[in-house]
């Protein structure tokens, strides 16, 4: 029998329905059909800037401006989650629908890629279309599998989400190997075929829970007290619209920290292949740093949800941007001194610390501003990477050019670190403010 379960915080779960009742199958096929999709439009990030050398070489496109065009992609990818949300959460649109959409987006915006030799034609397929397409893959599949997982929601999402990241790693190592001007064309439009293939097909599969969906083997009001992830990190004193959340001091704190903590990992992902392949004396060195950068920073996700966890998130995060501090300090040490070893640790150390937030502020949301608008806030926190691409990736190339990579990377370091330092002011809105007792002038008893 289906049912309403409150535990002591208010909140309400449906309980009564196993998965296999609603959609034929066990829960965990909805983690493993969201895998392949996620993997296969993180390519386009990820993997993109593996591709400058050959499109540089093609086109005859300077630096800045093919850099510009993963720029304008970050802007779509990131500025679609929050409209995407939107209409989710008030169900106006299924996942099946936005997985479609996205597919077909995604691998457009590569074809166009692959036949563009002008910048304004490709950022208007690769940028606009790929990048909308890919944000509405991956807005799809988190929320998806948020929905079936309720109860380890920020581990599963983080999984899914690590996909994004370290599943580009096969494309970047055979791009760097073996992407020149001549296969280019060839490349990409086989790409964007398998890339559809992989979205579409285990798309047409998705299908949501019934709103506060909860697993009839887990009693919620056991697991919302005893639950050690929700002592170290409890709920939210009470559910916010994402108006009221605007209203709010940490949210605009949250946004400022993933705008930086956002423009260095980002800035990293563009010009890792780019930088290594000036220190690094071999394209073995130089695949070895991308593909370690882009593994780690998948993994890293799961890792960081799980430390967070134990110790909170807000430790983790502050930790996590740390981190990615002392990368930036070390890629600027490589730029300075030529040592491989130096650059090979900082990206191992760069993917720990440059994918390890996003998880962190996703389940923030949720723990900050209550679970009926966390898909909506963390859209609108989330939004904080498009301005991030862009001062990032845009910003930065150009950085480069005058500058230099030793300046760039130690900027990158300051705002990474700064970032860190922000994170230990996060605390729950709606916490009871109090004011120190007026200190009074001790006065002599008369009786002394």
């Amino acid at each position: 029998m289906v049912r309403e379960i409150r535990d002591n915080h208010g909140r309400r779960y449906r309980v009564g329905e196993s998965p296999e009742e609603l959609i034929g199958r066990p829960r965990s096929s909805v983690l493993w059909q969201a895998w392949p999709p996620m993997a296969a439009v993180g390519v386009l990030q990820y993997g993109y800037g593996a591709a400058v050398p050959a499109l540089m070489e093609r086109n005859g496109w300077t630096l800045v401006g093919a850099i510009w065009l993963l720029a304008g992609w970050t802007v779509l990818q990131a500025g679609v989650g929050l409209p995407t949300a939107y209409l989710r959460e008030r169900h106006r649109i299924g996942p099946r629908p936005v997985m479609v959409a996205g597919a077909a987006l995604s691998a457009l915006g590569l074809v166009v890629l692959a036949h563009s030799t002008e910048l304004l034609g490709a950022l208007l397929g690769f940028a606009l279309l790929g990048g909308t397409g890919a944000g509405l893959v991956y807005a799809a599949c988190t929320s998806t599998v948020a929905k079936w997982y309720p109860e380890r929601m920020g581990r599963r999402v983080s999984i899914v989400t690590g996909a994004f990241a370290y599943g580009s790693v096969p494309f970047i190592v055979a791009a760097v190997i073996g992407l020149d001007a001549g296969n280019l064309t060839t490349v990409l439009d086989t790409a964007a075929a398998v890339l559809f293939v992989l979205v579409a097909g285990p798309g047409l599969f998705f299908r949501d829970p019934p709103r506060r969906w909860w697993p009839a083997e887990v009693d919620p009001q056991a697991w919302a007290l005893r639950n050690p992830a929700r002592r170290m990190n409890p709920p939210a004193i009470r559910e916010f619209s994402p108006a009221q959340a605007m209203q709010t001091r940490v949210l605009l704190v949250m946004y400022l920290i993933l705008l930086g903590a956002g423009a260095v990992s980002l800035f990293n992902a563009a010009f890792i292949v780019v930088y290594a392949g000036g220190v690094a004396a071999t394209l073995g060195a130089v695949a070895l740093a991308a593909g370690l950068f882009a593994g780690v920073s998948g993994a890293g996700r799961a890792l960081a949800m799980r430390v967070s966890d134990r110790l909170g998130r807000c430790r983790t995060l502050s930790a996590v941007l740390a981190v990615q501090g002392v990368a930036q300090l070390l890629f600027a040490l490589s730029a300075a001194t030529g040592k491989t070893g130096a650059l090979e640790v900082a990206a191992v150390l760069a993917g720990l610390g440059g994918g390890g937030f996003y998880p962190i502020f996703a389940s923030l949301a949720r723990e900050y501003f209550g679970e009926q608008s966390a898909l909506e806030v963390h859209g609108l926190v989330y939004s904080a990477k498009a301005v991030g691409g862009v001062l990032g990736i845009g910003f930065a190339a150009l950085a480069v050019t005058t500058w230099g990579w030793a300046a760039t990377f130690t900027g990158a370091a300051v705002v990474s670190l700064v970032a860190a330092r922000a994170a230990g002011a996060l605390q729950r809105p709606g916490l009871p403010s109090t004011l120190p007792l007026p200190r009074l002038p001790e006065q002599r008893s008369r009786y002394a």
